[in-house]
């Protein structure tokens, strides 16, 4: 019978590879981009909840409800995707960016007979920039992480 070193569990390739996974999205969240892109989603995200009592358009209640839900579930999906699931933020992105374009038509399918200008308005320009920042969002995570090593070259 022979004997085998014990090797430690630092060395298993479980816990080599959740370390890896790990140092890749600390890299991903401490990009000022990602910062910034993961910032401007959340405050897009809490706008468009808030977005029927800003604008005044709140007597469409069922549009009203309807930004309301999107939008919670637009800065839940975005807010922190970088650094706490990095292999499923790609998806997230993208899910991000049909909630961003739902909400372009949101006016015309929810409401039918659209009377506000505001609500239009709204919908259209906060939907275009979720869409773009889910985007980002997307074009971030599927960008290959640079190593120390290959910035020297």
């Amino acid at each position: 019978m022979t004997t085998h070193p014990h090797s430690s569990m630092e060395t298993h390739p479980d816990i080599v590879d959740m370390r890896a996974r790990h140092e890749m999205a600390e890299r991903a969240t401490a990009t000022p981009r990602a910062q910034a892109v993961e910032t401007m989603a959340l405050l897009t995200g809490l706008y468009l909840a808030a977005s029927p009592w800003i604008a005044g358009f709140n007597g469409l209640s069922r549009l009203a409800v309807t930004n309301l839900i999107v939008g919670i579930a637009y800065a839940l999906l975005m807010s922190g995707g970088f650094g706490r699931a990095y292999e499923r933020t790609h998806s997230m992105a993208w899910a991000a960016c049909a909630l961003g374009a739902w909400t372009i038509i949101a006016p015309w399918v929810v409401a039918g007979d659209v009377s506000t200008t505001r609500s239009v308005v709204n919908n259209i320009i906060t939907g275009a920039l979720a869409l773009l920042l889910a985007l980002a969002a997307s074009a971030a995570a599927r960008q290959p992480r640079s190593t120390g090593s290959d910035r020297m070259r």
